[in-house]
C-alpha cells in the first residue's frame, strides 16, 4: 500500500469520538466474475439442533439478498464446525437497505434497552465509534486482537480505523468498495460505447441509450439512501480526493461550490434514471440490469455477489465516473456489546470473523476482499483480485452512506436531504441542508 496517502487518511478521523477514520482504481478488465458455488436461492442455514440448556448466538445484520446470505453462511457454517454446542440465531432483517436503517433502528432500541445480541453487523469506524462506541454500549477487543494475532494479517490502517484511544473495538471481516459502476455489456454494446471514464462521457452514453428509449442509470430511492451513495461518487471528482476527505477533519467547508456543482450532476442524470425509481427498493434494484431495464448501477461491489446469485455474468465493471485511482473504502464488521447474555459465543464468534477459514468463506459470495492479508487468493474471483490489485496501489477515501467518515446522526441527515433532492431536485435547499448537517455534526463551524 501506499502509506503516505493511507496516513493522510487517518488523520480525518479525529472528529469521531477520539477514533480515527478511514483512508485505498485502475482500468477495469471486463470478463465475467466466477459464480459463487453456493445456490442462487439459498436460505439462510439451519444450525444443528443443540442439546439442552445449550448457548444461543444471536447475530444482527442487514445481510438478507443474495450473495449476502451465502456469505453469511459460510461464517455460520465456519462457527458450527467450531462451536457445535451453540445454537445459532439469525436475526437478519429484512426491508433494509445496503446501510441497514430497518436494522440499525431497532438494534438502537435493543441497545438502549440493555437487550443487545451477542454481536452485530457495523460498519468500520465512524459509524461505531461515533455512536456505540462513544454510548458506552461496547467492550474493546485489545485481549482479542492480542490472542489471536490480528495485528500482524490486518493493515495497520485499518486496525486504526477500528480503534478509538488506541484500542480496536470490531473485528473487520471484509473490505467493499464503494465507488463502482456495474454495466450492462448487452446494452453498451447496442450503442458501440465503452464504460465512461468521467461525467461528460456518461452524459453522451446517456443520451445514446435515451434515443433507443433504454434507461441509463439505476436508481432505488423508495427510502433515503441509493441515490445518497450515487451523490457520493459525484462529490469525489469534482471535489478531487483530498477536498473530499476534507469534508470530514474541517480541511474543506460544506458550503464549497464544488457540492452545488455535484448536485447539478446528480439532477441531470436523474433525468437518465429509470422513471419509477421513486417507487424501487434497494434490494430490487439489481433486477433492474438483469432484466435489461437499465444501462448500469453505481454501487459497491456487494453489487455482484446479488448478480451472481441470480446467475447473470454479462455485466462489466469499472470505477463510477471520475473515480479511476481513487478507492472509497468501507468495511463490514463485528463487535462485542456489554450485557451480551452469551459472551463467550460472542468472542468465538468474532474468532471466526477474523480468521482466514472465516473470512476466505464469506468474502467469495458476497464479492468483497478479505480484511486479511493472508487470504487463498485461489478462492477468488477475476473482480476480486482485480479490486485486491486497485486496493493496494489506489488511494483512500471515506464513504458517508456506509458509515466510513461520520457519525451515524450525519449519514443519516446526509440521506435524507439527498432523498428530498431526489423528489424536488432543488440544488440551493438541499446544499443548505448538507451545511446545516454538517453543523450539527460539527463538521462544519
Amino acid at each position: 500500500m501506499k502509506q503516505l496517502n493511507r496516513r493522510q487518511f487517518l488523520k480525518m478521523g479525529a472528529l469521531v469520538a477520539g477514533g480515527a477514520a478511514l483512508a485505498s482504481c485502475a482500468p477495469a478488465a471486463t470478463p465475467a466474475p466466477a459464480a459463487p458455488a453456493a445456490p442462487a436461492e439459498q436460505k439462510p442455514a439451519e444450525p444443528a439442533k443443540p442439546a439442552a440448556g445449550a448457548q444461543k448466538l444471536e447475530i444482527f445484520s442487514w445481510w438478507t439478498s443474495g450473495g449476502e446470505i451465502e456469505a453469511l453462511n459460510g461464517l455460520f457454517e465456519v462457527y458450527k464446525k467450531r462451536y457445535p454446542g451453540v445454537e445459532i440465531v439469525n436475526a437478519a432483517i429484512a426491508g433494509g437497505t445496503s446501510s441497514g436503517g430497518d436494522m440499525k433502528a431497532v438494534l438502537q432500541t435493543r441497545m438502549m434497552g440493555g437487550d443487545p445480541p451477542e454481536s452485530f453487523q457495523v460498519h468500520l469506524g465512524g459509524e461505531l465509534l461515533g455512536s456505540y462506541v462513544a454510548a458506552g454500549q461496547m467492550e474493546d477487543l485489545e485481549f482479542l486482537y492480542k490472542e489471536e494475532g490480528w495485528d500482524k494479517v490486518f493493515p495497520k490502517t485499518l486496525i486504526e480505523i477500528a480503534s478509538a484511544d488506541g484500542k480496536p473495538y470490531s473485528v473487520p471481516v471484509n473490505i467493499h468498495r464503494s465507488n463502482m459502476m456495474w454495466y450492462s455489456k448487452k446494452l453498451l454494446d447496442s450503442v458501440g460505447a465503452q464504460p465512461p471514464k468521467n461525467w461528460d462521457e456518461w452524459f453522451v452514453l446517456a443520451e445514446k441509450l435515451k434515443a433507443k428509449g433504454q434507461p441509463t442509470l439505476a436508481i432505488a430511492e423508495s427510502g433515503a439512501g441509493f441515490t445518497a451513495h450515487v451523490f457520493e461518487t459525484m462529490m469525489i471528482p469534482v471535489l478531487g480526493p483530498d477536498k473530499f476527505t476534507g469534508l470530514f477533519n474541517g480541511k474543506t467547508s460544506w458550503e464549497d461550490k464544488g457540492i452545488a456543482d455535484a448536485l447539478e450532476i446528480l439532477k441531470r442524470a436523474l433525468d437518465y434514471a429509470n422513471p419509477d425509481f421513486l417507487n424501487v427498493s434497494w434490494g430490487d434494484v439489481n433486477d433492474l440490469l438483469v432484466n435489461g431495464k437499465v444501462g448500469m448501477i453505481i454501487q459497491g461491489d456487494w453489487t455482484p455477489g446479488v448478480l451472481w446469485s441470480k446467475k447473470f455474468e454479462d455485466f462489466g465493471w469499472a470505477p463510477a465516473p471520475g473515480n479511476d485511482g481513487i478507492y472509497q473504502m468501507l468495511s463490514d464488521s463485528f463487535g462485542l456489546p456489554k450485557k451480551v447474555k452469551n459472551r463467550e459465543a460472542a468472542i468465538n464468534w468474532l474468532r471466526v470473523c477474523g480468521s482466514k477459514e472465516g473470512q476466505d468463506a464469506f468474502n467469495p459470495a458476497k464479492g468483497s476482499i478479505p480484511a486479511r492479508i493472508d487470504a487463498d487468493i485461489t478462492k477468488y474471483g477475476p473482480y476480486h483480485k482485480w479490486a485486491m490489485e486497485a486496493w493496494k496501489k489506489d488511494k483512500l477515501v471515506p464513504s458517508i452512506v456506509h458509515g466510513a467518515a461520520a457519525k451515524l446522526s450525519f449519514m443519516t441527515d446526509f440521506m435524507n436531504a439527498i432523498n428530498v433532492f431526489a423528489t424536488k431536485k432543488d440544488v440551493a435547499a438541499t446544499h443548505a441542508a448538507l451545511v446545516k448537517a454538517a453543523k450539527d455534526a460539527g463538521l462544519q463551524k
